[in-house]
């Protein structure tokens, strides 16, 4: 893993390369390094990282999402980088607002992500754009929600035990 000061080197990298505003954050917590990235800039700044000269991320160990209620902007993409060579790894994020959930498909950069955005938008309603596949891998074709995001109802159909039927009548009603 970059350490926090390798880490704010590879931010200012990628701000020089696309501008100030492509970062929008970095942290450092429990030897784990993450960029946040803005979404319209992700495509470009993973494929930067993937073709770095100097220490390249070729390898997407992970991409999976995240859901930050109460927070504005609430849904969060993580793709996890590996330097096989060096096994480094950095995290990029992407955060996203629940209303209009979506951002442009790695596929290209990384074919292994084409499972793991089908997931994603199953399980928190992300829309991959340009993905060559999109649709649920998990839950049936006709489910509707996302269960992965913590405003979905928990519960489920009601059980009612008749076991003690006779001792209170209609006691679930």
């Amino acid at each position: 893993m970059p350490d926090a000061v390798g880490l704010e080197l590879i931010a200012g990298e990628l701000r020089a390369e696309f501008g100030d505003d492509a970062v929008v954050g970095t942290s450092y917590h429990r030897e784990q390094a993450c960029v946040q990235v803005d979404p319209s800039k992700v495509i470009r700044v993973l494929g930067h990282l993937r073709a770095r000269a100097e220490h390249p991320y070729p390898f997407l160990a992970s991409l999976h999402g995240c859901d930050y209620l109460p927070e504005a902007p609430r849904l969060g993409i993580h793709y996890e980088l590996l330097n096989m060579r060096t096994v480094d790894r950095l995290r990029v994020k992407v955060r996203l607002d629940v209303d209009y959930p979506q951002i442009e498909s790695c596929v290209e950069l990384f074919p292994s992500a084409e499972f793991q955005e089908r997931e994603v938008f199953d399980m928190f309603g992300v829309v991959f754009t340009g993905h060559p596949d999109l649709r649920r891998i998990l839950m049936p074709e006709d489910y509707e929600g996302y269960p992965q995001r913590r405003d979905f109802p928990l519960g489920g159909e009601l059980v009612i035990f008749t076991h003690n039927e006779p001792a209170s009548p209609g006691w679930y009603r």
